[in-house]
């Protein structure tokens, strides 16, 4: 893969025609495309049509299932015959709603085991819950690795924070895609363990997923090719 195709774009917009503008903008800077809850509510199977059609990316459903194990395997199914690239479930339900997804994809889908939303600060796992045992992120995050893998998921969401020590465990086979990106200087916005593309990279990430960063940007073309070139940067020093 170049750097560019390791950026996953997140479509975080309200309507098609809004997407179709940043598919056409962006189709040459990025390698996927991310639907998320947002956009496929708003446009449901039409918005991949669209991805599918207007850039010929790999396209990112992250719609985190999140429900009993027969419901999430039907719409696991569903999901991979519309061709996405990834998938993503929540790990919260344990080993069984995961299994439960992996046997629902009928097609080349790589489904994903979201760890803990990049959102969630140690105190965020304290407030709901979380065993005293889990409340550090990073061991949350490897708890819930270990279950994904077992259920034979192709990888993780996790932060970058995290990516290391997921790849130290579960090595370079094992998929990490880190959301929460920002340059140094940008608004984190609501995300709480955000690190930098060259970070993520660095720490073993192999995409991130990147929003705000281009879609706010002034020039979203130009902010994804100095995201591609932190990119490079970081696989070479990871090289050395």
């Amino acid at each position: 893969m170049t750097p560019k195709d390791r950026i996953i774009f997140a479509l975080d917009v309200p309507n098609l025609p809004e997407a179709i503008k940043y598919l056409d903008l962006l189709k040459d800077s990025v390698g996927v495309f991310k639907v998320g809850l947002e956009l496929f509510t708003a446009c449901g199977p039409d918005v991949v049509k669209a991805v599918k059609e207007r850039s010929g990316k790999g396209i990112f459903l992250d719609m985190k299932f999140h429900d009993i194990p027969a419901t999430v395997k039907g719409a696991m199914r569903s999901a991979s015959a519309l061709g996405a690239e990834f998938v993503t479930v929540h790990c919260d339900e344990g080993k069984g709603l995961l299994k439960a997804v992996v046997e629902g994809n009928t097609g080349k889908t790589k489904v994903l085991g979201v760890t803990v939303l990049t959102s969630l600060s140690g105190e965020d796992l304290v407030e709901i819950g979380i065993d005293a045992r889990y409340r550090n992120p990073v061991d949350l995050v490897l708890h819930r690795a270990r279950l994904a893998k077992m259920a034979g998921c192709a990888g993780v969401v996790c932060s970058g924070l995290e990516a290391k020590a997921v790849k130290d465990e579960f090595g370079e086979g094992f998929l990490v895609i880190t959301p929460g990106i920002r340059s140094s200087g940008d608004d984190r916005g609501d995300q709480k363990r955000a690190v930098t593309p060259y970070e993520a990279i660095t720490n073993g990430a192999d995409y991130i997923v990147v929003g705000r960063p281009i879609r706010n940007a002034p020039d979203p073309v130009k902010a994804a090719a100095i995201i591609a070139e932190e990119i490079g940067k970081a696989l070479e020093g990871r090289q050395l």
